[in-house]
């Protein structure tokens, strides 16, 4: 396995939809998600898609540690995904990314969703997600759509370099009405 170099903002492949991904079961396509999984846990992150190692693939890895709560999960892939929302529910969830290291951004998500794909045997996968969960599917699918977290932005005083909100972390913002 090797560690792989992860595309920052400003770099084309980010920024452009994703191909799928014709044969999962290719051993190129295994390697590749060994590769991801062991750059994902290097970096350290909980997601990584194909386009932030500069390969323009409808891929993503993820996983979720013990310590961030909520149900650990051991790394898995997603080949080609489908996402559906379950219902309206949205929340501000906090978010950074690999692809541009030191900041952070309350970004609205879906509070439930549903994702379908296959795995590199080509096996179904099917799973109603919430919580970290369906976060950190919802933007590592975005990345597969070309949409990095700050295009998802809508109130930019919760948005910053990670050392200066936890110096000061903002306040919520009530909506106006």
């Amino acid at each position: 396995m090797a560690l792989l170099k992860i595309a920052r903002m400003g770099h084309p492949v980010l920024v452009q939809r994703a191909l799928e991904v014709p044969d999962p079961g290719l051993p190129e396509i295994r390697r590749l998600v060994d590769d991801m999984i062991e750059t994902m846990l290097d970096a350290p992150g909980i997601g990584l898609a194909a386009p932030q190692v500069h390969v323009p693939l409808r891929l993503f890895v993820f996983h979720i540690p013990e310590e961030r709560g909520g149900g650990a999960l051991t790394p898995r892939v997603v080949i080609n995904p489908v996402i559906e929302k379950i219902d309206d529910e949205q929340v501000l969830r906090w978010e950074g990314c690999l692809s541009i290291p030191g900041l952070r951004a309350a970004v609205p998500r879906m509070v439930r969703v549903r994702y379908t794909g296959v795995d590199c045997d080509g096996a179904p996968v099917s799973v109603e997600a919430d919580g970290l969960h369906a976060n950190v599917v919802q933007h590592e699918y975005d990345h597969l759509d070309g949409i990095l977290y700050p295009m998802r932005v809508t109130d930019f005083r919760l948005f910053g370099f990670n050392e200066e909100l936890a110096k000061f972390p903002p306040q919520p913002v009530e909506a106006a009405g």
